[in-house]
């Protein structure tokens, strides 16, 4: 990445690992306190946001927006991430639990975690188990299984899916191929209300070769959330591949999270209070929809193309475009109220600023999500004032795909021309989805 080459940047893909697999306090967690849940949330959305800032545009980064839940483990409120191959997370201290006693409403869920695996167990196949911290609580089990044929991590968390203050339908929502390459995802409503998905990735999916990511997460209609996710390796992360498959098929799976028996724990997740107004004392920017800044985008686009496809989220939108020369992908991004990135992304020696005050930078780099032959152009632009607009343009219908041609179907000029468009700043504005 020519423009942002340099130490500081060189863990971005670690970050973002780690906030895609954020789940934290799910794990044995006595002694800790929900009230973490709100400055983590706001860290994870600032974490999010800047590294959106740093790379250059929603289609850098498109997972975010439409899958949080396909990287990893659900979020969990707060804390590290824990991979499926973590040890038994370490105990309190005495004086920590005298910080945090006594427990108020909304403190960590006394689950315990012998409980969790008795439930998995009873409704996976026979085979050798082993878990981390049977003797602790939470709202988790992590395991790894063993069918004989190689062993497998298997991790199972029990949520509200109010408890972020965050609605659950996107973590049964199926991501855009486009942003998430994956072998198959189905969703269905259940005959008692739930919704199902099931997701049949990768853990890294730019590196289709490695760890198989499979998973089912069932929202139920009282807005409970029941994850098990598992893979082909002894661990989620940093573990050989043990087998061609995870040990569950997509059926077993279902069955595993629409079992009965998880009844009786989802009762004894705690309520979380919610401040007014979601929760969050954090002021959020307005900013366009998707569906707006999808529509602005193919207003702009030269005549000549034709649109394949379209997605977005957000303040967030793409379409897939063709010439007659091959497929291009082409994205925006729309952040308003980013005038604090204003000293950290627009101030060398490649920035044009124009007469209104309006800074450019323009950037033609190798893409970065494994398609070969892939191309990056990028055009970033942003406002005195902090309102900014990236537009980016690939050689190919997806960044984890093959290049489709030589160039992307727009040039660099008609890329700044669209991100200058007036038009971006007379979008309606509305507060959308909250920022992870």
């Amino acid at each position: 990445m020519p423009q942002h080459e340099g130490p500081q940047h060189e863990g971005f893909e670690e970050e973002l690992g780690a906030v895609l697999r954020g789940t934290g306090d799910i794990f044995a967690t006595d002694g800790r306190r929900e009230l973490a849940e709100g400055g983590l949330r706001r860290g994870r959305r600032r974490l999010v946001r800047r590294r959106l800032a740093v790379t250059g545009g929603v289609l850098a980064l498109a997972a975010v927006s439409v899958g949080g839940v396909y990287g990893g483990s659900l979020f969990g409120p707060a804390g590290p991430p824990v991979t499926a191959s973590v040890a038994a997370p370490p105990q309190p201290s005495q004086a920590d639990g005298a910080a945090h006693s006594p427990k108020e409403p909304g403190a960590d869920a006394e689950i315990p975690v012998k409980d969790i695996a008795a439930v998995l167990k009873a409704h996976t196949p026979q085979g050798a188990w082993t878990f981390d911290n049977l003797g602790g609580t939470g709202r988790a089990v992590v395991g790894v299984f063993d069918d004989g044929k190689g062993k497998a991590a298997v991790t199972v968390g029990l949520f509200r899916a109010s408890g972020s203050g965050e609605g659950g339908e996107e973590r049964v929502t199926c991501p855009d191929k486009v942003a998430v390459p994956f072998d198959d995802c189905t969703t269905q409503n259940l005959p008692n209300g739930s919704r199902l998905m099931i997701f049949q990735g990768y853990e890294y999916p730019d590196k289709r070769e490695e760890t198989k990511s499979w998973r089912a997460v069932l929202l139920t209609k009282d807005g409970f959330l029941i994850d098990a996710s598992e893979y082909n390796a002894a661990a989620e992360k940093g573990a050989p591949i043990s087998r061609a498959n995870p040990p569950l098929t997509p059926a077993q799976l279902k069955n595993l999270v629409t079992a009965d028996d998880w009844r009786p724990l989802l009762a004894r997740l705690p309520v979380v209070p919610q401040k007014p107004g979601g929760g969050d004392d954090e002021p959020q920017t307005p900013e366009p929809t998707g569906t707006a800044v999808r529509n602005a985008l193919r207003s702009l686009l030269p005549q000549g193309l034709t649109v394949k496809s379209k997605g977005g989220e957000g303040s967030h939108g793409y379409l897939v475009v063709d010439d007659g020369k091959g497929a291009s992908l082409v994205g925006v991004d729309v952040q308003p109220g980013s005038r604090e990135l204003i000293a950290e992304l627009f101030s060398g020696g490649d920035v044009v600023t124009l007469p209104d005050g309006r800074m450019v930078r323009a950037t033609q780099q190798a893409g970065e999500k494994g398609g070969a032959g892939v191309v990056w152009w990028n055009i970033d632009t942003i406002t005195p004032d902090g309102f900014r607009v990236i537009v980016s343009a690939f050689n190919s219908a997806a960044q984890h795909e093959a290049a489709t041609r030589a160039e992307p179907a727009l040039t660099m000029e008609q890329l700044k021309s669209i991100a200058l468009s007036p038009k971006w700043q007379k979008l309606p504005m509305q507060i959308g989805p909250r920022r992870r």
